[in-house]
C-alpha cells in the first residue's frame, strides 16, 4: 500500500505528480475543514498545510502515523515544533521558494517610500503637480540594515549590490556570513549604524513584539522601517508612537499585528485609523512572498524535500 499524503489547502498542483511519481498516494483536499483533518489524519504518512489551521498538539496527536508535516511557505509559527519533534515528526518548509519574491517586494516598498511614489501618484490623479513636495532621497547614501540573515535576508542583500549603499546585517543565531554584499555586525553596531531596517526573522516566542520601545530607542539614527516578515513582531502601538515622534521616518508594511481587518480590537482600530492617514506609510496585504513564480517554486521545493525523505 502506498503511503498517503494529505494536502489541506490550495497550493500549486505541480507538487501532486512529483509526489505520485515518487510513490505516494496524494489526496488534494483544499476545502477540508479542521474537523475533517482531525477525523482523517490517522490515515496519512504526511500532511502539507499552509495557514488554514494550526498544527497544534491536538492535530499532531490525531495524525498518529505522521512522519512529516510540511508547510507551504516560509514560517513554522503555526506548528507546535517542540511537540512535533518530540514525536519524531520531520518538519519541512520552503523559504527557498519565495525568497526572491520577498527580496524584490522589500526593495519595491523602499523605493516607493523614499521617492514618494504613492503620494505623487495620488496627487497627480487629483491634478496637483508638486515637484518640490515630492523630492526623494537616494538609497546610495544610506546604510541598509538587515535584521535576520536567513534565506530572505540574504536575498535582499544580493538585490542591494547594484544600489551602491552600505549593507549591514545582524543575526543572533548565525555568524560568518559576511561577503562582498553585506557586512556582518553585532547588535550594538546594527543599532549604531542603520538608517533603514528590514526585518527577516520568524515569529517565535522570542521575536513576538520584539520591536518595542527599548528596541526602537536603541537606534542612533532615525530609521525607515520595512517589515515583510511577521506582523506580530511589531506592535501597532509602538509603530504609531515612533512614526508620530519622527524616530521612524517611514514604514513599509506587508504584514500587520492583526491582519483580520474585520476582527481588530478597539485599540487596533484606533492605531490603524492613524496609520491610514499617514503619507509615509505603505501597506500591502501579506503578498511579499506570493508571486506567480513563488507559488510554483514553493510547491517544487516542498516536493523535492519530501522526496528526499525517502519514505517510499
Amino acid at each position: 500500500m502506498k503511503p498517503k499524503i494529505l494536502i489541506t489547502e490550495s497550493i500549486h498542483e505541480c507538487i501532486i505528480p512529483m509526489l505520485e511519481d515518487a510513490g505516494y498516494e496524494v489526496h488534494y483536499l483544499p476545502k477540508i475543514d479542521r474537523m475533517g483533518i482531525l477525523q482523517s489524519l490517522k490515515a496519512y504518512t504526511g500532511v502539507i498545510m499552509r495557514s488554514k489551521t494550526p498544527a497544534d498538539k491536538e492535530l499532531i496527536l490525531a495524525g498518529e502515523n505522521l512522519k512529516f508535516i510540511a508547510r507551504s511557505g516560509a514560517g513554522m509559527d503555526l506548528v507546535d515544533v517542540e511537540f512535533a519533534e518530540s514525536r519524531n515528526i520531520v518538519l519541512l518548509n520552503a523559504p527557498e521558494g519565495n525568497r526572491d519574491a520577498v527580496a524584490e517586494h522589500t526593495l519595491g516598498m523602499l523605493l516607493n517610500l523614499i521617492n514618494k511614489l504613492r503620494v505623487a501618484d495620488l496627487q497627480i490623479r487629483h491634478k496637483t503637480w508638486d515637484r518640490e513636495g515630492n523630492r526623494g532621497v537616494e538609497l546610495k547614501h544610506r546604510t541598509f540594515g538587515i535584521f535576520g540573515f536567513g534565506y530572505m535576508g540574504e536575498a535582499v542583500s544580493s538585490r542591494l549590490a547594484g544600489f551602491g549603499c552600505k549593507v549591514i546585517a545582524y543575526d543572533k543565531y548565525k555568524s560568518g556570513f559576511g561577503n562582498d554584499n553585506v557586512e556582518e555586525v553585532s547588535l550594538e553596531e546594527f543599532f549604531d549604524r542603520a538608517d533603514i531596517v528590514s526585518f527577516h526573522v520568524p515569529l517565535t516566542a522570542e521575536t513576538r513584539f520584539m520591536v518595542n520601545d527599548p528596541f526602537i530607542e536603541s537606534f542612533k539614527n532615525n530609521i525607515i522601517l520595512l517589515n515583510t516578515a511577521r506582523g506580530e513582531i511589531l506592535p501597532l502601538e509602538t509603530l504609531v508612537k515612533y512614526l508620530n515622534s519622527g524616530k521612524i521616518l517611514a514604514a513599509g508594511l506587508d504584514v500587520l499585528e492583526n491582519e483580520k481587518m474585520s476582527k481588530l480590537t478597539e485599540a487596533q482600530e484606533k492605531h490603524m485609523a492613524t496609520l491610514f492617514e499617514m503619507d509615509n506609510v505603505l501597506f500591502s496585504p501579506h503578498v511579499a512572498g506570493w508571486t506567480v513564480e513563488s507559488y510554483i517554486k514553493i510547491s517544487e521545493t516542498l516536493g523535492e524535500k519530501i522526496k528526499a525523505l525517502k519514505l517510499v
